[in-house]
């Protein structure tokens, strides 16, 4: 899977200019995803030189994105032309519905995604097969 990963409250602490602490488990668990396959974007409102601090903040610890803030390394965003709307199968966000469960559970629940394949089966919404 393609998964794109927010930076500030997600990977570290929301302290946005500066950056925070690592959530516990947060860089360990991407590495794992990545050491199973899955592409890793990082997808954050940071641009720039604070952009550039978070991507070496991961790159220290020894994670590195596939892309950041683009859906492949050599894209160029151009206003009106390419959207900053990241193509990816998953989301990972703290201010997503719900906020952001335990990065184990996220890691559980994404292997288990990952080994049902194409064995998923449609399920009813409101009395409806979808």
């Amino acid at each position: 899977m393609v998964i794109a990963v927010d930076f500030d409250g997600t990977i570290v602490e929301h302290k946005y200019p500066k950056i925070g602490k690592e959530i516990p488990f947060a860089i360990d668990t991407l590495k794992a995803l990545q050491a199973e396959g899955h592409t890793l974007i990082l997808w954050s409102y940071r641009a720039g030189e604070e952009l550039e601090e978070a991507v070496k903040f991961c790159e220290v610890r020894g994670l590195e994105f596939f892309a950041c803030n683009r859906n492949y390394p050599d894209e160029k965003y151009v206003e009106g032309k390419v959207s900053r709307k990241i193509l990816a199968d998953l989301y990972i966000d703290d201010r997503s519905f719900g906020g952001l469960p335990d990065w184990g559970e996220m890691y559980e629940s994404i292997l288990k995604k990952k080994h049902l394949g194409a064995k998923k089966k449609k399920k009813k919404f409101f009395g409806f097969i979808g």
